[in-house]
């Protein structure tokens, strides 16, 4: 099963979940796992790395090709499109998708020869809010309100399972169009880089939480419109232009 979603589990804090989470993915042929700053380092010292590969039981494959990366931007960096697992509503515009229908999206994308990742936050506070901001869209589980927080693991295997029932189905009749997938995490980080390093130049980006915020509203916006490659060269030279004639004032 060629082009299974990535999952990243960010900031992990227990050995045993990361294992179990390993376990999860076996269960259903995911086999990409990446891991963003875990609490305790990785590969682990001896004793926290025997609990990840007890609880992995038998997905030990797994858990040995582990990516590591230092932060959630370099973990999405080769990725186009991008799922955050959340039980709580988020001050941001995005789509928001039950596993199934999250599954489903992915599959339809991954047909089409592209990347998916899903992001799984720390397992006593979840994903943060600048985290969420990387992603394209939420993946949230319909859960009793009253106790919604999930296992890290579980969440794993919730996902996997709706993923597998898919990749096992025929291919649907048609696919997306595959000749401008949507652009790579890495060039469209690199754009907002650029662009946010801009708007501070010229004092546009306030300091403090108010320019968190702008910061944040600005990325969703660009992640709405699943731009592809090109589109992000026209922006950037556009702005960059406008930029230009702005210093030749």
């Amino acid at each position: 099963m060629l082009n299974h979603p990535a999952i990243i589990l960010v900031r992990p804090q227990l050995a045993e979940n990361i294992g179990m989470a390993a376990r999860a993915m076996g269960n259903f042929a995911l086999s990409d796992l990446r891991l963003v700053a875990p609490r305790d380092g990785w590969p682990q010292k001896t004793r926290l790395k025997k609990g990840a590969l007890q609880a992995a039981s038998g997905a030990s494959d797994i858990l040995k090709s582990a990516q590591l990366f230092d932060s959630v931007e370099d973990a999405i960096a080769d990725l186009n499109f991008v799922f955050a697992t959340t039980a709580r509503q988020r001050e941001m515009v995005k789509p928001v998708f039950s596993a199934q229908s999250a599954m489903q999206n992915a599959k339809t994308r991954s047909d089409s020869n592209q990347k998916i990742g899903i992001l799984f936050g720390p397992e006593r506070t979840g994903l943060t809010n600048d985290d969420v901001a990387l992603a394209d869209a939420i993946l949230s589980f319909p859960v009793c309100p009253t106790f919604s927080s999930i296992n890290l693991a579980q969440s794993v295997l919730l996902t996997g399972y709706e993923w597998y029932k898919l990749a096992q189905s025929p291919a649907p009749n048609f696919n997306m169009d595959a000749d401008a997938p949507p652009v790579k995490r890495e060039t469209l980080l690199s754009f907002f880089t650029f662009l946010e390093t801009e708007l501070t130049r010229i004092n546009y980006m306030p300091d403090g939480a108010k320019g968190e915020i702008i910061t944040r509203n600005l990325r969703n916006i660009f992640h709405r419109l699943e731009l592809n490659e090109q589109d992000i060269r026209s922006l950037r030279g556009v702005m960059q232009a406008l930029m230009r004639g702005k210093r030749d004032e």
